[in-house]
This record gives structure tokens, sequence and C-alpha cells, in this order.
């Protein structure tokens, strides 16, 4: 039997059709408005059965002895002990003691509400998410400048420009889109360290030096607004702080700032003009972009060339979303007064949004180990690794153990779950019915359904959240029995039900899609324009233009030892395969470690006659790892790049072992994961 759903294996969400034979799942194969033969290929939802009816799924709740040894239990048993717990931090006036640390496995949509909604009910702050180093600093730069995080329509554009992003590893549906507009004459721009596939067929490849985005962005910024590529009567019309921006931009002159970055003043021209002049543009920035120490105003910088081109919200370009209306679900009236969220030293960052709330995960770490602004006693991790995933893990590792009490919601046992008092095991995305964040974020709404049931006694996160929620006496907060109720109660405003989603398993459009809104509505900004200026960065303490005040002194970690520490070393690659730390637990996946190397060119490589294969020793100041050596051309002398996410399959491949958590952005705290000064040695 064919059923239609989302997968959410990765955070792409990509609607899916999927065939289930007496009830078990027996493929999955991804939507596309291309031929099946031109889609881009996800390798996890290949193996979406192997990944559901692995061996190594967590399928019963676990409960940790006196003796460190796992025994199983029964749901009761565990929810009623980990309620126990929360009971007592509140019997002893300190509900904010315990946290809440959400990772990306089971989605930003509802199930982030619930969390925030179980939380902020019970009495604490601290809910919080990892959006200081993912997709969340990114969407605060957009949003500072226009309102929203755009999206690339770039099945319709004639000019694309794709930074720090390779969408073959992990957002299949832009892939396609943009594989269709290139077939179809549209030219393709790619600023990337790496030489990506994409790279490789791009018109022009700019293999800028790591971390160095704003300088590049600025540099284009310049020579777009000296050559008089600007779009007149948007500027004029609708946007603010032209003038600051001009007068900023002059400082970096193409010419001077591109032969520091690695990049061919020429080539940085073409590539701004192109863009400029090549009607309808749009702009892909990534991940690429996160978990740098310069994510803010660099992405400020890169969303600013929207508006000078005028392409923003319009056909083919980037289109400002249409959100959905819906129930607040997150109660945070209920919040106590008085009492500040861990994360209360990045303020702007935890108002930005209505929704996102609180994302600088390393204040956990903070609070647990400095008791900064006080201490967690116990945390909940559901869907997250953080002793792998984390800056410094080795700190991370520390503040893991400290904690009186820690509960792990997952589907397989991670490095972090095996510290934990308690495991609660969760079902997959294809054995729960729930709402994603890309589905409310704009039109249309499509519903991610269960189509199988629950492998083992696997729990929904819905349902763990709301049973939870009960047992520490919130029953009329979390008065649902099923996550279909729960929906519709959140939709209502949308006038939208589960029973219509499911009727048209291709998604409920809330209203048509449209472009230019901002010609009726303005931006949702403060000023209510495209802000190349921003009052609220001033008047928060910071530059309202990008780089206003300078471009940082460290824009890399440990960029001040670079004479003992003389590589870049870059975080990557996101392989398909995997999400994160996610999958190398599925023979079909892993092929024999396929993918564990560090990628070094052969300049680097022939002082030390390194060769393929070769084991290396990779060092910062924070520690060393080992792994395979591949000499390889992707990388620019001078930078290698080592295979992220491996550190749970083996520790002595966990590249946070090397990454700094005691440096970050003072607007997102976002530390630099992505970029850092290191040492390589062969093991001889």
């Amino acid at each position: 039997m064919k059923k239609d759903t989302v997968c959410r294996m990765c955070s792409s969400c990509c609607p899916v059709e999927v065939e289930v034979v007496a009830g078990k799942l027996v493929s999955a194969q991804r939507k596309s408005f291309l031929d099946k033969d031109k889609r881009s290929p996800c390798l996890k939802l290949q193996a979406a059965a192997d990944i559901v009816y692995s061996d190594r799924r967590l399928t019963t709740p676990l409960i940790r002895n006196k003796d460190g040894a796992f025994r199983q239990a029964s749901w009761d048993e565990a929810l009623d002990l980990v309620a126990a717990r929360f009971q007592l931090y509140k019997k002893q006036k300190h509900p904010e003691a315990v946290g809440w640390l959400r990772g990306m496995a089971a989605d930003w949509g509802a199930p982030w509400d619930y969390a925030n909604r179980l939380m902020n009910c019970y009495g604490s702050p601290n809910t919080i998410g990892n959006g200081s180093i993912c997709f969340v600093a990114r969407e605060m730069a957009h949003t500072y400048t226009y309102g929203a995080m755009a999206f690339a329509e770039a099945a319709r554009a004639r000019c694309i420009l794709v930074w720090g992003k390779h969408d073959a590893d992990t957002a299949l549906g832009a892939a396609d889109a943009i594989n269709h507009a290139v077939s179809n004459g549209a030219k393709l721009i790619v600023v990337d360290p790496i030489q990506t596939p994409l790279a490789r067929k791009a018109d022009i490849w700019l293999q800028i030096k790591p971390g160095h985005d704003g300088l590049l962005a600025m540099a284009m910024i310049n020579e777009i607004i000296t050559r008089d590529l600007i779009d007149h009567e948007f500027i004029e019309g609708f946007t603010t702080g032209f003038e600051q921006l001009r007068e900023v931009a002059s400082r970096y002159a193409i010419d001077e700032i591109a032969p520091d970055i690695w990049l061919d003043p020429h080539q940085v021209g073409e590539a701004a003009r192109l863009y400029a002049t090549t009607k309808p543009a749009c702009l892909i920035d990534g991940n690429g972009l996160d978990m740098q120490l310069d994510i803010f105003q660099s992405t400020r910088a890169v969303a600013c060339l929207r508006g000078l081109t005028g392409n923003i919200d319009r056909p083919g370009g980037d289109v400002l979303p249409q959100p959905i209306p819906l129930r607040p679900f997150q109660a945070r009236d209920r919040l106590p007064a008085g009492v500040p969220s861990i994360t209360a030293a990045y303020p702007l960052f935890n108002t930005f949004s209505e929704s996102w709330g609180n994302q600088v995960q390393s204040c956990v770490v903070d609070a647990i180990l400095d008791q900064k602004p006080y201490g967690l006693k116990m945390l909940v991790v559901q869907a997250g690794n953080p002793v792998v995933t984390m800056a410094d893990s080795s700190r991370a590792r520390r503040a893991m153990d400290e904690l009186e009490f820690l509960v792990v919601i997952d589907l397989f046992m991670t490095r972090t779950a095996a510290l934990a008092d308690v495991i609660l095991p969760a079902a997959g995305c294809f054995e729960k019915t729930q709402l994603n964040r890309a589905a409310i974020r704009s039109n249309p709404i499509i519903l991610q359904n269960q189509v199988i049931e629950p492998v083992g006694q696997s729990w929904p996160d819905w349902k763990i959240v709301f049973e939870l929620g009960r047992r520490i006496g919130l029953e009329q907060e979390f008065p649902w029995t099923t996550a279909e109720v729960a929906i519709d109660e959140q939709l209502a405003p949308a006038g939208v039900t589960v029973e219509q989603l499911r009727q048209s398993p291709d998604g409920v459009r809330v209203e048509e899609l449209r472009h230019e809104k901002y010609r009726q509505h303005g931006f949702a900004t403060t000023s209510g324009k495209f802000e190349f200026f921003s009052r609220r960065l001033q008047e928060g303490g910071f530059a309202g233009v990008p780089y206003g005040e300078g471009y940082p002194a460290e824009v890399i970690s440990f960029s001040t030892q670079q004479q003992e520490f003389p590589l870049i070393g870059i975080s990557g690659r996101r392989d398909i395969r995997f999400t994160n730390s996610q999958y190398r637990t599925i023979p079909a996946l892993l092929k024999d470690e396929e993918g564990c190397v560090v990628d070094i060119h052969s300049v680097d490589a022939a002082p030390q006659q390194i060769e393929d294969g070769d084991p290396l020793q990779i060092t910062t100041p924070k520690g060393t790892i080992t792994m395979r050596a591949r000499v390889s051309s992707v990388v620019h002398p001078g930078s290698i790049r080592i295979a992220w996410g491996w550190g749970d399959y083996n520790h002595a491949c966990n590249l946070n072992t090397l990454t700094d958590d005691a440096v970050r952005n003072p607007i997102t705290g976002t530390p630099g994961q992505r970029t850092f000064m290191c040492r390589v040695e062969k093991v001889r």
C-alpha cells in the first residue's frame, strides 16, 4: 500500500511516498517536480527500512541502576521517576534548575512548541535549542534586515548565487530546483572554500578563505554600488540606511580585499556584476555561514545584496514567507517574572522571534560547570547528542557528568544517552503524526502523517511530552490524547484540520503565493523597510550597518596562535548518508567508514610525505584527534577539511575535540566550530 507523508530524517522535511506491506515500511521515495531520473538521490531514504528496523533502535525505556548498568523499565516507572525529579526541584523552589536541551531530530515546529509549553508552565525559562550554531543565527540576521528568513525561488531564477551550501548533501528539493534552473540556462555562482560538485559546474567559483565571508560580501556590495548596478526604485522607495552602507562598503575595495582572502579581484568583480545585472537572481546562503565567529554580521552583509539588487520577494528571487496563523502553544505568559534564562547574556537573540526563544546551547554547559548565571541540576536532552556535537566536547562531556539527573529522548544509544539516568525511546518520523516547522513557516501546509506503528515500545515525542506534563501536575495544560487533536487546535486560526491535510497529501494553501508584499504591507522590521541600517542593533550596542565599527580581529578560532597551528581546519562535509552524528549505526550507510577522512592539499602533504590512507593527528589548543588522510585538490593550500559527525561512531574522530567554546559571537553566542587553526602530523 502506498502512503503519503513527510520524511523527517533530516531538516529538509521532504514530502515522500512510502510503501507499507503488512504494516511494515518497505521503501520510501521522495516527491519532486522533476522526473524520477532527474531527481537528486537520497541515500538515507533508500535505507529508510534499515533505519526504522535497525537492531540498534532503542525500543524500551531504560533506567540506570546504582551499579551503573541500565535495566529495562516500563513507561510508567520511567516517567514517574522523571516526574519525581521535576517535582523535587519545584518543591525546592528552583524549577529553573531544570533545563530542556533540544536537538534537531524531532523538528522545530510543534515538537519545539510542546517542549516550551511544558517548561514554561512548569516554571523554568530554560528550554534551549541549538540555533546558535545552525540556521537560527542566520535567520536572525535575515530578520533584522527584512523581517523574516527569505527562501530562494531557484527554479525560476536566471542567476543563482550559492553561498556556503551544497544542497545535494542537505536539501534535495533545493538541489532539484538549482539543477533545473541551470539546465535551462541559469548562471551559477558558488562561494565555497571547498570544490563541491556544485562548484565544479558553476560559471564562477569563488574559493574563499574560510571564515572571511563578510569581507567578500562587503567587497561585492562596494562593487555593485560603485558601478551603479543597484535597483534605484527599490532602494529609494523601500529601504533605509543606504548611504550608511555606501560609506562603510567604500572601505572594502575588491583590489585590496580579494588577495587577502585567496581570491582573484577580477573574478570577484565579475561575480558581483553578474549577480547584480542578471534578473531575476536568487541568493542561497547556507550552513557554511553557520558555526562561524562572524556569523551575524557576515550574514547581514550577504542579506544586503538582496536589497541592493532588488531581488527580495520577487519571482525567481528570494521570497518572504507567508506564515500560517497558529494558536500560540508555548505559554510564555506562564513563566514567573524575575527569573532570567541561562541565555540572558544574549537578549537580542533571545527575543528577535516570537517562537524561537532561547538558542545559545553553550550556555547550558556554562550553567552546569560555572553556575553562570546560576546552576542547572537536571537536563532533558531531546533528539540531540551534545557530547559529540557541541564545541569543546570534552567540556560538554564534563558538564553531562556533573548533572544530578540526565534524561535522554532518542531513537538510538548515543554517547550522550550512555551517560543518562533515564533513556526514553522515541518513535521515528514514519511512526508519528507531526506538524513540522517547514509546514507552518509558509504555504503550503503538508502533514507528516504516521504510516506505521511505533517500533517496539517507542513513543512519539508529542506523547512523551504530553504524558510527562500531566505527571508533573499540568493536566489542564496537556489535555490532548492524540497528536491530531493538538494539531487541530493549533491550526484552528488557519481554518485547517488534520483530516483536510490527509485528504490533500500535497499540501493545503491558506493563501496563494504572493510576491512584492512589501508594496502593500512594508517589511516586518522596526522601520517597516528593508534595513541596511538597523536602529535596533545600534540601540543594542552593536553596529547598525554590517562592519560599521570595523572588521573583527578574530574570525577564526586560535588565530592568535598561527605560528604553532598554521593550517585552517574546516569542519565538513555534511554527508547525505547521515544527519549530523546520526545513522552511522546503519551498515548500509556506514560503508566501512567511507568518508571518515581529512582532505589535505598536496602542497601541504608534501613536506611530511603524506599519502592517501596515512593516519594523521590533527591538533588544536583544545585537543587531538586521529583520522586518515586523503590528498585532494578540493581544498585550498593552507587549509584542510576534517570529516564531521564521526565522534559518536569513534571518539578518536570527534572533530569537536578540537573546537573552542570560549570565544563566541557577541550577538548570537555562536562559537567558531566551522573554522579553526590547527596542526597536522603524520603518525609514524
